[in-house]
């Protein structure tokens, strides 16, 4: 597969006339491709990542990129040759001599859906080439411990153990140390200093990364590509404002925070007379750092905010592992018209290294189109092939399902290319700091 088939031909849930935006997309492929293969030579993709998409018809945009991305079980079976070779060649480019690969996973082990996630990624690196054992961070683990997974398949975790700068397990210190475990919980200290490659860097993790910063990326990502391709840069880019500090349980900033919603509101409903959109604007409030669909919730109005009972502002006041809430995002949001079997969905889209290697849909029974789906009650329904080609296929009706998905690997590469430029921003500290 050549360096610029990026995207393979997927089954998309949304039907109908392509619209214009991903018409536009389609016909500057060439400019795109060229442009993404340059940035990326520039600034390297992480690893892997996700990005979780909104389609409203009259905006395609990215409302989250996972740095650690826990749904690999989900893509569809056809799908994982094309993530083998894009994972050869992520490892390849981290550590050009390794035979192995170390992948530190989250410690819920009763999860065994998140576990399920954890194996597919073994057996994708194993049959990429690589020797792969899963290191456990779970306190007091001092044997090895094996879980069966519903799909009948059995994951080893073993405790995770520190030999000088190097982590691994038993005899086994590889080069590429895989993190799986977006710590939220914090840096281990086990983790700190090692002359090993941690992929991505530990100061992607929730314990220091915000999202405001990720979208700051975006923003000045899609500002340049807008220019190349001659779109509206609104089109893909969701206005998203950072504000805090925010406790809800005291309820101090709230005001802030409602006057933060109100500016959000008011742009947006300004774009839509001028673009004569008829819908109604939203924001999704959500913590500025976390994830897992936390402390997070969709507003019509700034009341909405200032009107929040106990419990509501409870829900709100914590993420995963228990993290209070001190920042929170502001985000235009973006409607989702993509439903399978009349229940509302949103496209996942999955890379590994700068290839698009699948993906899913995210499908809600008891949402709506405004609503948060990472929640309770979700299910995922895995994109399949169509055909093996990996490019827009000039030969087909415009509207045909493959070059639909091709816009959405676009958008979702933008949001890549963004999390590239964090890792550097990250790298470029840590080598300021190391000079002092």
């Amino acid at each position: 597969m050549s360096s610029t088939n990026q995207v393979p031909h997927l089954q998309t849930a949304l039907k109908g006339p392509l619209l214009e935006l991903e018409k536009h997309l389609l016909s500057h492929r060439t400019e795109i491709e060229s442009w993404f293969r340059k940035q990326f030579k520039n600034t390297p993709a992480p690893f892997y990542c996700s990005v979780d998409l909104r389609n409203a018809g009259y905006k395609l945009a990215p409302v989250d990129t996972n740095l650690f991305p826990a749904g690999f079980n989900n893509l569809h079976p056809d799908l994982r040759s094309l993530a083998v070779h894009a994972a050869q060649n992520a490892v390849t480019q981290a550590c050009p001599t390794t035979d192995g690969v170390l992948i530190i996973p989250e410690n819920h082990t009763r999860n065994t859906f998140y576990l399920e996630n954890v194996f597919a990624l073994q057996t994708i690196l194993e049959s990429a080439g690589y020797e792969v054992h899963i290191g456990s961070l779970i306190p007091d683990l001092n044997a090895p411990l094996l879980v069966e997974l519903p799909s009948g398949n059995m994951l080893t975790l073993k405790p995770l153990v520190r030999e000088g700068d190097r982590v691994g397990v038993d005899n086994f210190f590889p080069c590429a140390v895989l993190l799986n475990n977006d710590l939220s919980g914090g840096r281990p200290e086990m983790l700190e200093g090692l002359s090993q490659t941690l992929l991505p860097p530990m100061e992607l993790g929730w314990a220091d990364r915000f999202k405001i910063d990720h979208f700051q990326h975006y923003s000045d990502v899609t500002k340049a590509f807008a220019e190349i391709i001659d779109i509206d840069q609104w089109l893909i880019n969701p206005t998203s404002i950072s504000c805090g500090p925010v406790n809800f349980k005291e309820r101090t900033g709230l005001e802030a925070l409602a006057e933060t919603v109100n500016k959000v509101l008011e742009d947006t409903q300004n774009y839509y007379e001028t673009h004569n959109i008829s819908c109604k604007p939203f924001v999704i409030v959500k913590s500025d750092s976390g994830t897992y669909g936390m402390a997070i919730m969709s507003v019509n109005s700034a009341d909405d905010i200032l009107n929040l009972n106990r419990k509501q502002r409870n829900k709100m006041a914590s993420v995963k592992e228990g993290l209070q809430v001190e920042q929170m995002l502001v985000q235009e949001g973006v409607y989702t018209y993509e439903t399978i079997e009349e229940a509302v969905a949103e496209p996942v889209v999955y890379m590994i290294g700068s290839q698009v290697v699948g993906g899913f849909y995210r499908v809600h029974t008891g949402k709506t189109a405004t609503d948060n789906l990472n929640s309770p009650g979700m299910h995922f329904e895995p994109l399949s092939f169509e055909e093996s080609c990996a490019l827009p296929d000039d030969n087909q009706t415009p509207d045909a399902s493959p070059n639909r998905f091709y816009a959405y690997g676009v958008i979702a590469r933008l949001a890549l290319l963004a999390a590239a430029r964090e890792i550097a921003d990250a790298k470029e500290a840590l080598t300021d700091l190391a000079d002092i």
